[in-house]
């Protein structure tokens, strides 16, 4: 699908001799050539292009990228619908779609490029407020300050977001003592102090350049929403977004003493590859290892060498670090994100803006009926098992025409979540289409539902999902929304809106409440709504 956050790879791209493709979902680069790879990446590997291009000459290789999501990435192998698309992967760690035997087997020769750990990064006044300079730090003692809002941070969603699923994995590890890799026993006897460390997560996002994004925007008061005190994630991220020189201050990186969980990077053939794709995956593997591209990752993206040889940067405060085990099956996976989103992180609140006007008839409001339908545990894939209503979730419907329409909460209960799923399927199949096209005045409308909502139960994430086919037809304009934004209650206006646009809606309008709110805009026109309704999920 097409996010606006990934129309700026695709605008570079087309100005690169190395060729990509920013859509997600494995639609497949096309025939096998001769000199060229096909590779499904991680879209945080958009930053080697420029690398990619130099060595080209050297190499005979030009690389076409396709980016997507590690447990997307990991479907498309599972399911064979990377066979013959692509001829290599290169995902921030081979972890995940190893533990899925459908996945692991279509993976061939792995190489290592380049590693990045997986830590917390917080600003240097709360680092040395909470004495965190210096000394050394294990997770203990971050979950212990963590359950006593010490400080708050961000963290990707961990069944979207390689970074996320690491730090998942270090901090349930240390805690549990694991000298193996924690099984499903062990993660139950470590959540209630995951509880405690991850009450602190203040913001969530679907991927690690988005998050790095926000944070900025917030600690630079460019974003409405409530500043965080640092940030989860890749050491290079951190180590990029303090030599942007864009930060008020600068990120103190704390690395766990007790163990952290890195990435490695490996440029993985697959075992459907020709002959011609093995020749240029050789090539370009060697030629990424030498010293000289070493030095040349590590410099231009903060990412530590694996060559040994090649001497570490002073921007690399920590030498040697420990790694921690990681699971080793899609059991102790499923277990691991399971106790995440169903007892562990903090319960969402989300209100959803559907247009139901009449120019949404036919396969646009069967679509939205199908993305909600999908949400509710129809969809059986990895990511709609992980992108489902999760237990302890509130969800909001608010459909709109001409007007909006009659609001309806969802409370998904611990423990029987079933019969309020099937509520939600049951308001889903009786969405019907009739009227006008009222975006601001439902906007505005699901504000005033949100405001009890937030105060009756204020521990929560919270966003709204906008979605709608049209231009706004009837009740108050854009430029009302302008003007009564800033008079919003604060915590209203911390709310991010995340919109969705898949028909003639107007991209301007709708990217400028989405960038206006701190939240995101999704371009659905030509993809599967269903597809993008789980994307979102992932930031929320």
């Amino acid at each position: 699908m097409k996010r606006w956050a990934v129309l700026t790879v695709a605008a570079i791209c087309a100005l690169s001799l190395v060729s990509c493709d920013s859509s997600e979902g494995g639609t497949g680069l096309g025939e096998a050539e001769a000199g060229t790879l096909r590779v499904l990446a991680g879209s945080e590997l958009a930053d080697l292009r420029p690398l990619l291009e130099q060595e080209a000459a050297a190499t005979g290789v030009q690389v076409r990228f396709q980016f997507t999501g590690t447990l997307e990435g990991t479907e498309s192998l599972a399911n064979g619908k990377a066979d013959g698309q692509y001829d290599a992967v290169w995902f921030s760690s081979n972890r995940y779609p190893a533990a899925v035997p459908e996945a692991a087997k279509r993976l061939g020769e792995q190489v290592k490029i380049m590693s990045s750990p997986v830590v917390l990064g917080l600003s240097a006044s709360s680092a040395q407020r909470l004495g965190w300079t210096g000394r050394p730090v294990g997770w203990g003692e971050i979950a212990e300050q963590a359950g006593k809002k010490a400080f708050t941070y961000g963290m990707t969603d961990p069944s979207a977001s390689n970074s996320g699923f690491s730090a998942l994995v270090g901090v349930a590890s240390a805690l549990a003592g694991a000298g193996n890799a924690i099984d499903a026993q062990q993660i139950a006897s470590v959540t209630p102090k995951l509880t405690e460390f991850f009450s602190a997560q203040a913001m969530s996002a679907g991927s690690s350049g988005w998050l790095s994004e926000a944070y900025q925007r917030r600690a630079s008061g460019q974003d409405p929403g409530k500043k965080v005190d640092g940030l989860i994630n890749y050491e290079s991220v951190l180590l990029s977004m303090n030599a942007s020189g864009k930060l008020p201050e600068p990120l103190t990186l704390v690395y766990p003493s007790d163990g952290v969980v890195t990435a490695d990077y490996p440029l993985t053939l697959l075992q459907s590859a020709n002959s011609d794709a093995r020749d240029a995956h050789r090539k370009l593997a060697e030629r990424l290892r030498t010293p000289d591209a070493q030095r040349k990752i590590m410099e231009t993206t903060q990412r530590r060498p694996v060559v040994p040889g090649v001497q570490l940067g002073q921007q690399f405060a920590r030498k040697d670090l420990v790694e921690l085990p990681f699971p080793a099956t899609q059991q102790a996976v499923d277990a691991l994100l399971g106790a995440y989103f169903d007892k562990i992180r903090r319960p969402s609140r989300t209100l959803y803006v559907l247009d139901t006007s009449g120019s949404m008839a036919g396969d646009r409001i069967e679509s939205l009926r199908a993305a909600l339908i999908g949400l509710t545990g129809a969809d059986g894939s990895l990511t709609g098992r992980y992108r489902r209503f999760r237990s302890r979730e509130e969800v909001t419907m608010l459909p709109f025409d001409t007007v909006p329409g009659s609001p309806e909460t969802f409370t998904v209960p611990d423990g029987d979540p079933q019969p309020a799923l099937d509520k939600i399927k049951r308001f889903a199949e009786g969405l019907d289409t009739n009227g006008g096209t009222a975006i601001y005045d439902s906007l505005r409308r699901a504000y005033d539902i949100m405001g009890p909502l937030i105060a009756r139960d204020p521990d929560r994430f919270n966003s709204i999902v906008l979605m709608t086919d049209g231009q706004n037809a009837n009740g108050s304009k854009f430029s009302d929304f302008q003007l009564t934004f800033p008079s919003l209650p604060e915590a209203m206006r911390q709310i991010p809106v995340f919109t969705v646009i898949f028909g003639e809606g107007d991209s301007a309008e709708l990217g400028e409440v989405a960038k206006r709110t701190g939240g995101n805009v999704f371009d659905a026109r030509g993809d599967v709504l269903p597809k993008v309704f789980q994307e979102i999920r992932g930031y929320q």
